[in-house]
Parts: structure tokens; sequence; C-alpha cells
């Protein structure tokens, strides 16, 4: 098993930790990896782009054209003047 040191960690959030631990019962060690587990949990599965999430989730009301991806642009407002 891998190790891990987190260095400079303030003293609160050690503190914080220790009685997040004794309420579940555990050691701070124990806590801080299911933190971590359910903090990464779900992230080593690829998502699918959004437009093809957008496309799939509207497709059963009739969208059938691509949504493109839009990666690296700068977000634009929408401007509803003519």
């Amino acid at each position: 098993m891998a190790q891990l040191l987190v260095r400079n960690l303030d003293d609160d959030v050690k503190a914080r930790l220790q009685r997040r631990a004794r309420r579940h019962g555990r050691s701070t060690e124990e806590e801080v990896r299911e933190i971590l587990r359910n903090a990464t949990r779900g992230e080593s599965e690829a998502r699918k782009p959004l437009g093809s999430r957008i496309r799939a989730r509207f497709a059963e009301i009739g969208l059938d054209e691509d949504v493109p991806e839009l990666r690296g642009e700068v977000a634009q407002p929408v401007s509803f003047e003519k």
C-alpha cells in the first residue's frame, strides 16, 4: 500500500480531523483514509464530453443534431438583442 505525507497541515484542521474521527469511532489515520476514498470515488470513470451528455439527455424530445464540444473557448454571455 502507498503512503502519503501531508506537510504544513494547520493545527485546527488536525484537531477537527481528530474530533471527527472520535465521532466516527476510528483513528485519525483511518478517518483521513475514508475522507480520501469518498473524495475520489468515481474519479476513475471517464465521463462523456458535455455536448454528448446534453444530446443524450434531450434526444427523447427530438434533439437530433450534434452539440459541438467547445474546449478552451471563453464563455460569452447570451444576447437577446436583434
